[in-house]
């Protein structure tokens, strides 16, 4: 795919913005071309009467379970300590910066989950690493987003497996029954010839995979058919692995014309795009690996997440947003509440969720069932979609989260350490997960 950006905005605001961006870029050395390309068209499309968000944002960000993030935080339903077997072992504090990785396969999710014991975090891993939560220091613009907004505290993973199932959910609620990532090192259409994504087993087993290119209809195909623009921003790196680029997996996407309009690498374009004002209707955004929360990944994730928030609320988009910041699974960090059951294929653990917004209730701490098909169910619903008739028909939409009449308050920027510009500046460092 390249990287391909593209800039779509007048000559007025190029010329505004390029002595800033020329600058930035140029300085830190990173290969950003920017070639024109036909701007995001300006929809007509309106929300369902009563609603006045025009803008939905979904942040995805990496491999952590709600235990593991936002441990203690006053209201949330979290522990200090978690069962390995008959041994209760207290929750032990590990840096959002450390590099130690988990295992988080689907067959490893049911070793975790143990028929609902929840004890089997530690099985086969050698150590008690699983059992323990990031502290509030590491992580501190995401508890201030938790404290002026909403923090679900029952928000589930719609797959119990991996980051490529995960995304598969976050965008048509399926994965073809897919269970496990993909074996290659590109996931999607471009994976290699042979490359196989194992299929949902009986009982925390995988029968023999397919190759990981799907044709159901997503999220995309339902705001094409109505007028209401998107875009998908996702990692890339100079090998073209675009491994977490979820569009990539569906075949009528990736070789159609939404793929050159609609699928942007890389991710941080997005601040470039919201101070332009070409922020689509939808959006979704997944960051690179050093903006993640995956172990390894350092500590600039909860700074990256924030930096778009604060682009976004200090811009005229701020009043008609919703921002969603979610997990894509548990990473097999410790979680002590039991998923409820919905298919074969899920939900999984809890994840942290964020919801922000002017419309949002004010450090409302949800307790209501929530799971990432929903984001699609909060899409359909805003702008009267209909349905894929996948996990999405049955998700609830996050309602409980939304005050619509309640009169919405100027944007509060959020204190990070990295601004901006630097993150226009740094170079792309690929995808943030392959296991």
């Amino acid at each position: 795919m390249g990287l391909r950006l593209y800039i779509g905005v007048s000559l007025a605001i190029v010329v505004a913005l390029g002595s800033w961006l020329l600058a930035g870029i140029t300085g830190c050395g990173a290969s950003i071309v920017v070639s024109p390309s036909p701007p995001v068209p300006e929809s007509t499309v309106p929300p369902i009467a009563g609603s006045p968000i025009q803008h939905i944002v979904i942040i995805m960000q990496e491999n952590r379970s709600f235990d593991n993030l936002f441990n203690g935080f006053p209201g949330a339903d979290t522990v200090q300590g978690g069962m390995s077997g008959s041994e209760l072992v207290p929750l032990a504090p590990v840096s959002l910066g450390d590099s130690r990785d988990l295992n988080h396969s689907h067959k490893q999710w049911w070793q975790d989950w143990d028929h609902g014991n929840m004890d089997g975090f530690a099985r086969g891993a050698g150590s008690n690493l699983a059992y323990s939560y990031v502290p509030e220091k590491d992580v501190e613009p995401y508890w201030a987003l938790a404290q002026q907004y909403v923090l679900g505290d029952q928000m589930f993973q719609s797959n119990t497996g991996p980051s490529f199932v995960a995304h598969q959910y976050m965008i048509a609620g399926q994965s073809g029954n897919v269970a496990e990532n993909p074996s290659g090192s590109v996931w999607g259409c471009d994976a290699a010839p042979g490359t196989t994504a194992a299929l949902m087993g009986p009982n925390g087993t995988v029968l023999p995979g397919v190759f990981p290119c799907f044709d159901y209809q997503t999220t995309a195909d339902l705001l094409d058919e109505k007028g209401v623009t998107w875009r998908y921003y996702a990692p890339g790196s100079d090998s073209g692995d675009y491994i977490l680029s979820a569009y990539q997996a569906v075949r009528h996407i990736r070789f159609g014309k939404d793929w050159e309009q609609n699928v942007i690498s890389p991710s941080r374009r997005v601040l470039v795009d919201i101070k332009a004002g070409e922020l689509a209707q939808v959006t979704w955004i997944v960051p690179d690996f050093a903006h993640s929360d995956h172990p390894g990944a350092g500590s600039e994730g909860p700074d990256w997440v924030a930096s778009i928030v604060n682009a976004i609320g200090n811009s005229p988009y701020w009043g008609s947003t919703a921002i969603f910041i979610s997990w894509d699974d548990w990473g097999g960090w410790y979680d002590h509440v039991d998923p409820p059951k919905v298919d074969a294929m899920g939900p999984g653990f809890r994840v942290p969720l964020l919801i922000v917004s002017p419309y949002a209730k004010h450090g409302y701490v949800t307790h209501h069932f929530h799971e990432a098909a929903g984001f699609i169910k909060f899409i359909e619903h805003n702008f009267d979609l209909g349905t894929l008739g996948a996990r999405d028909a049955g998700s609830e939409a996050f309602l409980d989260c939304f005050d619509y009449t309640q009169k919405p308050p100027d944007f509060t920027p959020i204190a990070t350490k990295v601004k901006p510009e630097q993150l226009i500046r740094e170079v792309d460092s690929g995808p943030p997960d392959d296991d």
